[in-house]
């Protein structure tokens, strides 16, 4: 830290005291308890008050000496966290040392006493203070749903600290001048990642569910817990949903099929057809490599797959291989030209079709919009009929919180970690859960490790946790060359097998779906597609994020989209005009496709898949590879 910043320290009296077991009362098994909640709480609210007051006295006010350290902690904790910033750009070259505004953190600093101010009220004397003001956010947190939280004096407190403590750890990194903007945004998800990690749910001993849970089993929660946490130790993987509950072509991945095509790059899967006519134009979908193609057929009823055969599509998926040490030589330009094109080739030769329809999934789908580019350039255009973007990026200027992970010295770190020429999935799943650590890290943490709980069932996170590796030299071009440098919107700065790639020559048709709480691929980076893109355009946002909003069948009536007949120069102005259409976006999709190409033809002949030299039925052998 910054030497000549004046440490600040704890009061003489003050001194940490953990909560101690008997802030809560011990609950009788569930079987056989009879109380009503009014009287459960009773007891614990009283000798919860003890507890902060840190000396066991027999007083439901809180001593100096606690307020004092918990004072102590929340201060120091915002000193630490501006000291840090300070260092931060200190260390830059030819940057001036990083500073406050003065007049902003005078009224930070008054604003933080304020509010603490303001908690010691509400707990010291309730009935006269003004009641907690909470955000939306604070008020839905679902770390904090359990009545305890609320109900008990010391962890209202303790919840109500964190919540002050978070506010203004966020607050004072804005108050922090000299940094770049990247720097500022780094250390903003730092921040975030602290605040998430510091969660008093994540401790044994500020957890009232947690306490109760241990006093109720004799800690035997605490010791199924371990016994979790030791088991992804050994795995070297966070679990998030319970083992050989789900079963490819058993559960998930049933759709029927064949495998009608496998190269060293990818399986090609041809699906069965279930309506006597089909489109002419036959559908190809390109799954991302970053996870398996199975995210859009798991079960049944959430399978895009299934209900876009049952819509009247001849459907093909291509089917990635997971990397391995043979892989070490694939590029990018491999992906385009004998993944994508070989893949459209293949099956416009397979049907005897002039064009298909495609669909390119995140990563797969920046991909197919330089294979639409490459065609463009090569005159070979028309041999796509129509693409479609599922949450995918080109301009990755607002790519949000993965620009975190690509700076120069990211990428030495994920250099270093590549063996034998590919990148164990396991870095990238980690990756991606700490974009959503709340929700896919620390719950678990708290469930399975502190609680206790067993797995529950959930196909969504079982694909999630079925990671694949990637090619290296693929992955650290692409995180280069389009998350640092975007080079793929500059027309000619990039190319495939000696064609430039120029977007802007695109004229395909196009459907681009974008998620409204997309973490991985912002709405706002995705809507850049239709700035670089020349051919027609119909822009749909979805409810939900990078998985959900994508996968969300009809049936289930959940989320909504938006859409805009007029045209809009930004999201902005989208939105503004949009209408907003309950439950799913697919039935908008197919009318579409069926305003391209509504031709249709009988579904007999190459139509439906044959056993291709014996290479099995779906889900093919790819997918089962680790």
């Amino acid at each position: 830290m910054a030497s000549d910043k004046k440490k600040q320290a704890a009061p003489k009296n003050a001194k940490p005291r953990p909560v101690s077991a008997r802030a809560t009362k011990p609950r009788q098994p569930r079987a056989k308890k009879t109380e009503k909640p009014d009287e459960t709480n009773a007891e614990p609210q009283a000798r919860t008050a003890h507890a902060a007051a840190g000396d066991g006295a027999a007083t439901d006010a809180p001593t100096l000496e606690g307020l004092q350290h918990w004072t102590w902690v929340l201060g120091r904790a915002q000193q630490m966290m501006m000291e840090h910033g300070l260092d931060l750009a200190g260390q830059v070259p030819s940057m001036p040392a990083a500073t406050f505004d003065p007049t902003a953190m005078v009224r930070a600093q008054a604003d933080f006493w304020g509010d603490t101010m303001r908690l010691w009220q509400r707990f010291i004397d309730p009935a006269s203070a003004p009641p907690a003001d909470e955000s939306p956010d604070q008020t839905r947190d679902r770390r904090f749903k359990a009545p305890q939280w609320r109900e008990q004096p010391i962890f209202d407190f303790i919840r109500q600290s964190y919540f002050t403590l978070s506010s203004h750890l966020l607050a004072g990194v804005e108050q922090i001048d000299g940094l770049t903007p990247k720097q500022k945004e780094q250390l903003r998800f730092a921040t975030r990642g602290f605040i998430d990690a510091m969660s008093p749910s994540n401790f044994p001993a500020t957890n009232p569910q947690v306490l109760e849970r241990t006093i109720e089993t004799g800690g035997e929660n605490l010791i199924k817990g371990l016994s979790h946490m030791l088991n992804d130790l050994s795995k070297g993987q966070l679990t998030q949903t319970s083992e050989g509950a789900f079963e490819l072509g058993r559960n998930i991945a049933t759709t029927p099929g064949k495998v009608v095509k496998r190269t060293a790059l990818y399986e090609l899967i041809q699906y069965s057809p279930t309506t006597e006519t089909v489109f002419e134009t036959p559908l190809v979908i390109f799954p991302p490599w970053i996870n398996r193609f199975y995210i859009l057929d798991l079960t049944p009823e959430k399978s895009f797959i299934r209900w876009a055969v049952d819509q009247g599509l001849t459907v093909f998926v291509v089917s990635w291989k997971s990397a391995d040490a043979s892989m070490a030589d694939v590029v990018w330009d491999d992906y385009v030209e004998r993944g994508q094109i070989d893949a459209i080739d293949t099956v416009r030769d397979l049907l005897g079709v002039e064009s298909v329809h495609s669909i390119g999934y995140c990563v797969a789908g920046t991909t197919l919009a330089a294979t639409l580019a490459v065609l463009a350039a090569r005159g070979q255009q028309e041999r796509v009929k129509s693409a479609t973007f599922f949450t995918a990026q080109v301009d990755f200027s607002e790519a949000g919180d993965l620009n975190v992970f690509v700076d120069d010295e990211q990428l030495a770190l994920i250099g270093s970690l590549t063996t034998d020429g590919f990148l164990d999935g396991r870095y990238m799943a980690a990756t991606f859960n700490l974009l959503r650590g709340r929700d896919l890290i620390w719950n678990y943490v708290t469930s399975n490790y502190l609680l206790g709980d067993d797995y529950a069932p959930f196909d969504l996170l079982h694909w999630n946790s079925d990671v694949t590796n990637l090619p290296a030299k693929w992955h650290a071009a692409y995180l280069s060359d389009l998350y640092r440098d975007n080079l793929l919107v500059q027309p000619g700065a990039l190319s495939v097998g000696g064609t430039p790639i120029d977007l802007g020559k695109v004229t395909t048709p196009a459907y681009v779906q974008a998620g409204r709480e997309d973490h991985i691929a912002p709405p706002a980076s995705v809507w850049k597609l239709t700035e670089h893109l020349a051919g027609p355009l119909r822009f749909v946002l979805a409810g939900s994020g990078h998985i959900a909003g994508v996968v969300n069948p009809p049936a289930a009536g959940k989320y909504q989209h938006w859409i805009n007949a007029k045209p809009a120069r930004t999201l902005e102005d989208f939105v503004a005009g949009a209408t907003e259409v309950k439950g799913s976006w697919w039935p908008d999709w197919i009318g579409w496709i069926e305003g391209v190409d509504g031709a249709r033809t009988p579904a007999k002949g190459a139509r439906k898949p044959k056993d291709n030299k014996g290479l099995g039925d779906a889900p093919g052998l790819y997918v089962r590879t680790r």
